[in-house]
C-alpha cells in the first residue's frame, strides 16, 4: 500500500482519503534501540537474579514475595481488571463522538494496543499516541479533531493527576493529612502541580481561530509563511483540546467518572499490594508516593521500566516507608500494572488492525453502492 506514503509539499495537510489509507504504526524498534533494551533487560535479570540475592536485607525482602496474602493478591487483580475499564470508559466518553463506528469494543481493542505498542516505544508511550491517533483518523475523524480530542483526553487524565499532587502535597506539608510533610516531596510538587494547572487554563484563552488571524500577516515568502500556519496550528489544537476538556468538565457523564477511577483502582492495586505483605502507609503518603514514582516514567526507558519502579521505592522511603515493604509492594503492583496488560494489548493490536480493516471495506463498498445507483 502506497497511498499516503509519498512525499508530500511541506505546507500541504493529508487529505482525509490519505488518512484512511494511513499504515498502521508498526510495534518495532531501530537495531540501536533493540540492542540497547536488550542490554538493559539482561542487565536488569542480571541484577535481580544474581546481585539482589547476595545482599542478605534484600534476599530477606525478595523472599516474602511468595508468602503474600492471597485474598490482598486477588483483591489487587480484581482493582487493576476494573483499572482497565475506567480507561476504556474515558476512552469512549472523550475520543468517539456520537454516530463513530468506534463501538466500546474498538475503544478496548485501541487502549489495549496502545498499552502494548507503549511498551515498545520510550518517552512516556509514544507508541501508545501514534497508535490512537492512527486508528481514530482511520475511523474517518478529521485530524485536527483527533488532535483535540486526544489533547482534551490527556488534559482530564492527567488534570486529576495535578489535582492529586496539589491536595495531596499542600495537604502533607500543612499537617492537614497525616504523614512526614517533606518540602522537597509535598510542597514542591503541589507547587508544579498548581503551576501546571494555571498554564493549561491560561492556554484555553488562545482563541480557536488563531490560524484565520494570522493570515492578514501571512508573510511573502512560502518557507516562512508555512512556518508561520505551522507554529499557529499547534497553539490553536492545544487550546481547543483544553476548552473541550473544560466543556466536558461542565457537562461531566461516565466519562468524568472513568478520569477519577481511572487514577484510584490503580492506587487501589498499590494499597492492597501493600496489604498483602503487612500494612498499607497512609492515604496521602500513598497517593503522593504513587504520583511522584510516576515521574520516572519521563525517562527514555521503554514503558518506564526501573525508573518508575525506583521512583516509587524511593520516593515511599523518602516518606518513612519500611524500604522492604515498599519493594515487595512497588513490585507486585508493577507486576498487575505494567506486565498483565501485555498479553492481551499484543493480542488486541492485531484484533485492531483487522477491526481496522472491515472498516476499510465498508467504506468502499458504500462508495461502490452509490456509484451504482
Amino acid at each position: 500500500m502506497t497511498s499516503g506514503a509519498g512525499v508530500q509539499p511541506a505546507d500541504r495537510e493529508p487529505t482525509a482519503e490519505e488518512d484512511l489509507e494511513e499504515a498502521m504504526p508498526k510495534m518495532q524498534m531501530t537495531r540501536d534501540r533493540a540492542l540497547l533494551l536488550g542490554l538493559f533487560v539482561v542487565s536488569a535479570i542480571a541484577f535481580l537474579y544474581f546481585v539482589l540475592p547476595q545482599l542478605s536485607d534484600v534476599r530477606d525482602t525478595w523472599g516474602r514475595l511468595g508468602n503474600g496474602d492471597a485474598v490482598w493478591i486477588t483483591i489487587a487483580l480484581g482493582f487493576q481488571i476494573l483499572a482497565m475499564g475506567s480507561y476504556v470508559l474515558i476512552f469512549q466518553g472523550i475520543h468517539v463522538p456520537p454516530g463513530s463506528v468506534i463501538t466500546y469494543r474498538e475503544s478496548y481493542l485501541i487502549t489495549m494496543a496502545g498499552l502494548a505498542a507503549t511498551r515498545l516505544f520510550a518517552a512516556g508511550g509514544a507508541g501508545g499516541v501514534a497508535l490512537t491517533a492512527w486508528a481514530l483518523r482511520r475511523s474517518g475523524m478529521p485530524r485536527r479533531e483527533v488532535a483535540e480530542r486526544m489533547i482534551a483526553f490527556l488534559v482530564l487524565l492527567y488534570g486529576v493527576y495535578m489535582a492529586a499532587l496539589l491536595v495531596c502535597g499542600f495537604g502533607l506539608y500543612f499537617g492537614i493529612f497525616p504523614g512526614p510533610g517533606t518540602f522537597a516531596l509535598t510542597f514542591l510538587p503541589g507547587v508544579l502541580a498548581l503551576a501546571a494547572i494555571l498554564i493549561m487554563l491560561a492556554v484555553g484563552l488562545v482563541p480557536d481561530d488563531l490560524e484565520r488571524r494570522l493570515e492578514r500577516y501571512k508573510p511573502k515568502n512560502p518557507r516562512l509563511a508555512s512556518v508561520v500556519r505551522r507554529l499557529a496550528t499547534g497553539p490553536a489544537s492545544l487550546s481547543g483540546g483544553v476548552r473541550f476538556a473544560l466543556g466536558a468538565l461542565r457537562r461531566p457523564d461516565a466519562a468524568m467518572i472513568g478520569t477519577v477511577s481511572w487514577w484510584g483502582f490503580n492506587i487501589a492495586v498499590l494499597y492492597a499490594a501493600f496489604r498483602a505483605y503487612g500494612d498499607a502507609p497512609p492515604v496521602a503518603v500513598l497517593i503522593m508516593g504513587y504520583f511522584v514514582g510516576l515521574l520516572g516514567n519521563l525517562l527514555p526507558l521503554p514503558g518506564g521500566v526501573g525508573g518508575v519502579d525506583g521512583g516509587m521505592i524511593g520516593a515511599f522511603v523518602a516518606f518513612g516507608v519500611d524500604g522492604g515493604d515498599a519493594f515487595v509492594a512497588v513490585f507486585v503492583y508493577r507486576l498487575f500494572a505494567f506486565w498483565l496488560p501485555s498479553v492481551p494489548g499484543a493480542i488486541a493490536y492485531f484484533q485492531l488492525r483487522t477491526t481496522v480493516g472491515r472498516w476499510q471495506e465498508q467504506r468502499r463498498a458504500g462508495k461502490a453502492l452509490q456509484h451504482a445507483v
